[in-house]
Order: C-alpha cells, then structure tokens, then sequence
C-alpha cells in the first residue's frame, strides 16, 4: 500500500469560540501595528520616506498575517486566500508571494482535537470499527483535514474531518478579517468586496456541509457517467455526518509530482483536466472550483486520474452557461464588437464602463483566449501568457480610475482556469486546446 505523507507541518490548537478567534484576530492586528512602528523607527533612523502604506505592506507583517490565518483555519484562512487571489497583483512582491501560503496547507490539528471530533460524530468507541486508524493527516487545508484509515472489515477509506467550531464561525471570521485587512490597507481601495464577502459566506456554509459535498459527489459521478480514465470517490452514508466525509481511499500521486514522467504521460494528464474542465463549465454547469494539485491523483498502475474534493462545487444555471458560451464563440471569431457584448452579459463589464476601460478588458480576454486561438497543439511549459496577462492586469489597476469586479461566479471560474493552466505548466504539457474547445461548441 502506498504511503501518503503530509510534510511536516506546525500543529497548533484551534480556538473554537467566537471569544477566542477575535482575540487572535486582535493579538493579530496589534503585532501588524507594531511591525509597522517598528519599521517607521528604522526607516527614520536611516532618513528614508515614510509612506504609512509601505510601513504597513512589509514581509514581517505578511508573515504574522499568514501564519495567524494558518492558525485559524476556516474561514479566516479562506477569506486570506481569495483576496491574496484576486489583489496579489497590486501587493509588493514579497508581501504576495508570502500570502500565497494560504493557497498551501493549513497547520495541521493536534491529536486529541482530532479524537474529539470523532467522539462528538460517531461517539465514544468510535476506534473499534478500524483495524487501523492514521492519526497523522494525509491532507490539510482550510475547511478540514483528511485521514486515511481501513475498516475491521478491509475497507480503505479517507476520512475528512471538519475543525471543530469552524462552522459557526464563518460570517464573525469573514467580517473581522475583512474589517483587518481594510484596516491595514491590504485590500486595494478601488475594489468594492462587499458582495465578495457574501457570497463567500454563503460558499463557506456550504463546504462546511459535508452531506452537501456527499452530494456534490455523487451528483458528479452522474455527470461524468461511463467516461474512461477518471476515478472518483464513494462516500459511506453510514459514516458521514455533516463534520465528518467518508468516502472510498483514492490511490496516487499528486500533480506535482508527475515531472519526472513521460512527456507522452504529462501530455494525455493536461489533455484530461482540460477536457473536464470544459465539460464542467460549459455542458454540466457543475464546477470543482478548487483546482488544488493535491486534489488530483494519478495512478500509475490504472491510470487513472483521481478526483478529490467536491465542497467546493459551484452550480451554474442555463442561462449563465449559455453567456459563458457566447463569449467563448466571439473571442474564438475574434469579434471585438461580440467579445464586449458577450463580456458585460457575464458581468466582465458593466454597460456604463469608460470606452478605454472597456477596450483594455476586451484585449485582456483576447490573451486569456491564445492556447484555444492556435492551431495544434499549445506548448504551455514555453509560454509566458500568465506574465504578461499579470503585467495587463497590473497597468490597468494602476492606470484606470474605475475599476469593475466581476461577480463571484466569474471569480470562481478563474480560480479554476488560473489553477488548470498552472497544472499544464507545471506538467510542462503540449494540448491541442482548440480541438477541445470546436468540439464544445458544436
């Protein structure tokens, strides 16, 4: 049986009551105040400039953050990851670059937290229905940490175990941390959040659920139906609860863990996610929004590629689908007057946006489209698409006085598109991107 390790990572006791986590937040805002004194001080002492945005944006401050954040899991660590996702690109580098460790793994939980949990779902003798139980997690992020384990009856399973208090803490965490991060300046002032915080509230409850992510696999498994090459997990009725998913042990390796693989391996990896990708947003209207490489599994001896986790499972509607489908015919056509059509009916623009803002959204899409607007094949490990897109993205925050978020569903959608690329790259992967996107729209 392969082994599945969790590097090493700090464990830390998480603070259940809404008491506890405030205080955290609070301890939080008073090490970020000092650092930023602490860097005027110095900043004075050498006669340099003291722009309080920049005492405030330095890496000892971007550390305290990313650590406490890890500390408190849920949604205070969620929230941290989709604003390091959607304001990375104005933060001084080192800043963004420290925040993206919120996209990584959380600190795992102490022993006897995890034995709690599980005492509080399945009671008091819970341990007798395994023949062995890993206490060490195989997987830890924001929501829950997962275990494997194997029934008396020789059932390998993984086991998905929600942070106790994580649940009910959701809407006090987003608004605090949302309130910290305004505070200290981190959230760039031209984006209004306000519906981002709703939304992911709403998010939030529902990945909290997990009969929901039950659900959502099962409903997924549908969709998906006879198609080779895919393997995904069973839950275990009888032993989920709304804490506490069991689902069926998925074999492999992660993503991330494939570069020393056949080109030819890589390749029909990329070309599979890719495939699925766009089956999900533009037929299933299911999307796993959560493009993490540790939720994928590759088994050498079938295979197969594993999927994992479906709590963040975004539903689309028909009519949201079909807009996503006119914007993919017009920038396929290379219709700028369609591409803006097409664009404010997804919610990229709004109607009333300046002409020089809405030219400069219009180009950006036109390079998100380049791997589908080239014939063959698209070399993703010699491209250089996302910098230039991120300078785009960058020149036209700075130099546009009106900025314009798109809907959270859009926001969802990037995130997994920014994560399937990223997969390609790191696959060093050549897909014939265009083939897979005529073959939707026909």
């Amino acid at each position: 049986m392969q082994e599945n390790v969790l590097p090493k990572l700090p464990q830390s006791q998480i603070p259940e009551s809404r008491g506890k986590r405030i205080l955290k937040l609070g301890q939080l805002a008073g090490g970020m105040a000092g650092g930023a004194f602490t860097e005027g001080a110095k900043r004075l002492f050498t006669g340099e400039s003291l722009n309080p945005s920049t005492l405030l944006l330095t890496p000892a401050n971007a550390n305290r953050l990313s650590k406490q954040l890890a500390e408190l899991r849920g949604a205070a660590m969620k929230l941290g990851q989709m604003i390091s996702m959607e304001a990375g690109d104005l933060l001084p580098e080192e800043f963004s670059q420290l925040l993206t460790r919120l996209r990584e793994d959380a600190d795992q939980m102490p022993l006897g937290q995890v034995a709690q949990v599980l005492e509080q779902n399945w009671g008091k003798d819970w341990d007798r229905q395994f023949k062995r139980f890993n206490f060490t997690p195989i997987a830890a992020a924001s929501i829950g940490q997962v275990h494997e384990a194997i029934t008396k009856q020789g059932r390998h399973l993984a086991i998905k175990i929600q942070y106790p208090g994580i649940r009910k803490s959701i809407d006090s965490d987003v608004d605090n941390v949302a309130s910290l991060l305004k505070l200290f300046r981190m959230i760039p002032e031209e984006l209004n959040v306000n519906g981002l915080l709703v939304e992911t509230k709403q998010q939030l409850h529902q990945e909290a659920d997990y009969f929901q992510e039950a659900v959502n696999q099962k409903s997924y498994a549908v969709q998906l139906g006879s198609v080779t090459g895919f393997k995904l997990p069973t839950p275990v009725d009888d032993m989920t609860t709304r804490e506490v998913l069991c689902m069926d042990f998925i074999p492999g390796v992660p993503l991330d863990q494939l570069t020393q693989h056949s080109s030819e391996i890589k390749n029909a990896v990329a070309h599979r996610l890719t495939w699925l990708s766009l089956q999900e947003t533009f037929r299933w209207g299911m999307v796993q929004t959560d493009p993490n490489f540790a939720n994928y599994r590759y088994d050498d001896k079938t295979e197969q590629l594993g999927l994992l986790d479906f709590g963040a499972v975004r539903y689309y509607e028909k009519t949201r689908i079909m807009a996503f489908h006119n914007l993919l015919s017009s920038l396929l056509e290379d219709d700028i007057k369609q591409v803006e059509q097409a664009a404010i009916e997804v919610g990229y623009l709004d109607p009333q946006a300046p002409e020089l803002y809405r030219s400069a959204i219009c180009n950006l899409l036109k390079h998100v489209a380049e791997p589908m607007r080239q014939n063959g094949s698209y070399d993703f490990a010699n491209s250089d698409l996302m910098t230039r897109m991120s300078e785009q993205v960058i020149y036209l925050r700075l130099n546009q006085h009106y900025w314009h978020l798109p809907p959270h569903d859009v926001l969802m959608l990037h995130r997994k598109l920014a994560g399937l690329y990223l997969a390609c790259v790191r696959l060093k992967a050549k897909v014939d991107v265009r083939a897979l996107i005529l073959d939707i729209l026909s």
